[in-house]
């Protein structure tokens, strides 16, 4: 297999290199490529990651803190490899980002309602227990003596 041309800049990173700027496991690294995120060039055996990549790689562990899929993370990222006008791709970009907010908007009202039974609940539970508490107190308090 022949080697793998050098970038323009001629900057490369090994995967340990990536790994350890992006605090990521060299087989999440793999597991990126796998997915098509990346596409490392060879040398020997090595894998030669180039600026390319790294911006890939910066790019999809972005998306996965905002809580992108990888599938929807590849179709943007790819989007940015084209030439082509960039006025598309922004606001592919932006319908994708109000989508995302959307879902994260119902997904807290979801949490929200959902804590709010958990508390109502609580309560309840609190209050059954207390009823159920002052018969058994009063149970265990001595009775007066006759004749006392």
């Amino acid at each position: 297999m022949p080697a793998t041309p050098r970038p323009k800049d001629g900057k490369t990173f090994t995967i340990t290199e990536l790994a350890q700027e992006f605090d990521v496991t060299p087989r999440a690294i793999r597991f990126y490529e796998d997915m098509g995120l990346l596409e490392p060039g060879r040398e020997g055996r090595n894998r030669v990651y180039t600026g390319r990549d790294r911006t890939r790689l910066k790019l999809t562990l972005r998306g996965k803190r905002l809580g992108f899929s990888l599938q929807d993370i590849k179709q943007l990222v790819t989007m940015y490899d084209t030439e082509a006008d960039t006025v598309p791709q922004l606001e592919a970009f932006q319908s994708a980002l109000g989508a995302h907010r959307q879902a994260l908007e119902q997904q807290l009202e979801d949490i929200r309602v959902t804590l709010e039974e958990l508390q109502q609940h609580e309560s309840k539970c609190r209050q059954l227990l207390a009823d159920k508490a002052l018969p058994a107190v009063a149970a265990r308090r001595p009775r007066p003596r006759s004749g006392d």
